[in-house]
């Protein structure tokens, strides 16, 4: 199983392979900023990606669009369409 670390605090859970970001941070009750609700609208839930990146899929068509708009940088991702099949360590600014 996938393992997601906080950058700041080395907090670490695992999830099932496939398991979308966003949720899986919303259930271990850590925030993630977002006013859509993780529908893919906002870009908002945006994430630093420390570690990992390359094992993460690619972006789809909603979070390139929602990157493109949101001038993310190389190491973000729009977490609620991003799919965590591997391990990962993350970080926000609001951490």
């Amino acid at each position: 199983m996938p393992k997601i670390v906080l950058h700041k605090n080395q907090i670490q859970f695992e999830v099932f392979a496939g398991a979308n970001l966003m949720q899986s941070l919303l259930d271990q009750q850590i925030p993630v900023a977002s006013s859509c609700g993780g529908d893919g609208i906002c870009g908002k839930c945006r994430i630093q990606i420390i570690a990992g990146q390359n094992q993460l899929p690619p972006p789809n068509e909603t979070e390139t669009f929602l990157a493109e708009i949101n001038d993310l940088k190389k190491n973000e991702r729009i977490s609620c369409q991003t799919q965590v099949l591997n391990d990962i360590e993350v970080d926000t600014n609001y951490w």
